[in-house]
């Protein structure tokens, strides 16, 4: 009976309805779910677009998306919903509002997760990695890397990387170019200083990026593109790369092979390390993570001690949580300070006071500097938006319902540039509100909820401290000796990437003028690091 129904409907479309008509009832259609899209919309909302959703809004401001956003959420009151292209499987609200954050990221920390959405997409590169992990095993991970990280030994070793990464590389190639007048993309050299340095601090292996001639570096070339590949995920159907894995073909296939290349460094390295530890006993002689967690006592809940796969895994994810956040910070900072001369001079005047010390024993050293990179991660944050997903249905404080495995994507740029937090002058460079009376860093006091370019909450950033040592080493080394002189022309060409991480769409061009006087702000190596908490 059914199937004599459906032959006759058949039929009869056949019969009477042509494609025209089918045409112009679908476009009727559309428009009364525009129609209706548009009517029931937050004010101030960006449109949801039957069948694309939020899409072509986001095409439509592809050369200004994330001032754009910051934009519609003030309009908006601080957040609205939003709704990937059908078939998709994203949606749920994106805000600015430091309270829905608080409740996501501590408040209710445990409905929301990085979960499946997040972890699929980057389980080739980090595996299980702390980056990539949520419950048990992100935990696990956590503990290992805070009691590494914050113990005087590694930050005592991470200090002399840093200094002999400057002093024996960084500098060395800025005298060069300044000898020579040669234009460089300081976006990239800062890439290649801090990939440097993270591999040392990671695996205590140097990678070679800031060799002489700037080479091609197979393992840094294989990383970023691991990266790039993994990331294109996250704007792509899920039908469309999840088939193009299946068949082994395109974007997939490349990432197959990117990623083996990283895994294969990393399991090399690994094995390596192990083989040795096995040989002598000891790897006392080596401060770097992996060597620590190696030869450390085994936790209560791995009593074999961590395994190759672990050990490997967490050693990635933390050269990606730190290659490219500190080098995209120091990058935008420098850009500001080209235009903000006052700036400089009161940076400059910072580190001419600070004498030997970048990094003195009571963090007090170089507070202006530190200020002022703080500043430039208000209004340039590295990792300008991030997501967590809902486990369960949740209503956030200003009222916005979330749905069980909806997304909450906390738009970091738009924190730094809201009104309401920062005031009037909120798009000003000015890291004198930094600052308490007595010319002292104050930022401890701010709450992680309203800046969250560390994220917060349990979630935290473990490598904090690592990256404000990093940060103003460099920054204060190269202040020092040079000046940047960013070349002309490009103030309309430095813009935002579209990426999960802020870098340059066409980098930053400059050259360096030597200072007449030089000063010597760099610790030696094994110099003593920050102590405080910022």
């Amino acid at each position: 009976m059914a199937r004599e129904l459906v032959a006759v409907a058949v039929r009869f479309v056949r019969e009477y309805v042509r494609a025209s008509d089918l045409a112009v009832a679908a476009a009727a259609l559309f428009a009364c779910s525009a129609v209706r899209s548009r009517l029931s919309a937050k004010p101030g909302a960006p449109m949801l677009w039957p069948v694309f959703g939020i899409i072509p809004a986001l095409f439509a401001h592809l050369d200004d998306i994330y001032d754009w956003g910051a934009a519609a959420l003030a309009r908006a009151g601080g957040t609205f919903p939003y709704r990937g292209m059908w078939g998709g499987g994203s949606s749920g609200v994106i805000t600015s509002v430091p309270a829905n954050v608080e409740h996501v990221l501590k408040t209710n920390f445990a409905n929301y997760p990085k979960g499946p959405y997040y972890r699929e997409r980057f389980a080739e590169l980090l595996g299980g990695g702390i980056f990539n992990a949520d419950g048990d095993a992100w935990r696990a991970q956590r503990r290992a890397a805070s009691a590494e990280m914050h113990s005087a030994r590694f930050i005592e070793f991470s200090a002399g990387t840093i200094a002999h990464l400057v002093r024996g590389k960084l500098i060395p190639l800025m005298e060069a170019l300044s000898e020579s007048g040669a234009a460089v993309d300081l976006q990239d050299v800062l890439l290649r200083f801090t990939f440097d340095n993270i591999c040392a601090a990671a695996f205590g292996v140097d990678a070679g990026c800031l060799a002489e001639g700037l080479p091609d570096v197979p393992f840094a070339r294989a990383f970023e593109r691991a990266t790039e590949l993994s990331l294109a995920r996250f704007v792509t159907p899920p039908f469309l790369w999840k088939a193009k894995r299946l068949l082994g073909v395109g974007s997939e296939r490349a990432l197959v092979e990117a990623t083996r290349a990283v895994r294969e460094f990393a399991d090399r390295t690994v094995g390596e390390r192990r083989a040795e530890l096995r040989k002598t006993g000891t790897l006392a002689g080596r401060c770097d993570l992996l060597s620590r967690l190696m030869s450390s006592p085994p936790p209560p809940d791995c009593p074999e001690g961590y395994s190759d796969e672990f050990l490997r895994d967490f050693c990635i994810s933390f050269i990606l949580a730190g290659r490219d956040t500190s080098s995209v910070a120091l990058a935008w900072f420098f850009w500001l300070l080209a235009s903000h001369p006052d700036v400089e001079s009161r940076v400059l005047a910072d580190v001419v006071r600070a004498g030997g010390d970048a990094l003195d024993a009571g963090g007090s050293s170089m507070d202006y500097l530190h200020a002022a990179l703080t500043e430039s991660m208000r209004l340039y944050p590295p990792v300008p938006a991030d997501f967590k997903e809902a486990l369960e249905d949740d209503v956030l404080p200003d009222g916005t319902a979330v749905r069980a495995r909806q997304r909450v994507i906390y738009y970091t740029y738009a924190m730094g540039r809201d009104k309401a937090s920062w005031g009037p002058d909120c798009l000003e460079f000015r890291p004198e509100r930094w600052l308490d009376a007595r010319g002292a860093f104050a930022g401890g006091t701010e709450s992680p909820y309203k800046y969250a370019v560390f994220n917060a909450g349990p979630r935290l950033c473990v490598g904090k401290r690592f990256a404000y040592a990093q940060m103003k080493a460099a920054a204060a080394a190269v202040l020092a000796r040079f000046r940047v002189e960013v070349l002309p022309g490009q103030a309309e060409a430095v813009k935002p990437k579209l990426n999960t991480t802020l870098y340059m769409k066409r980098g930053l061009m400059v050259r360096f003028a030597a200072r007449e006087q030089r000063h010597e702000p760099v610790p030696a190596a094994g110099g003593r690091a920050i102590k405080r908490e910022e």
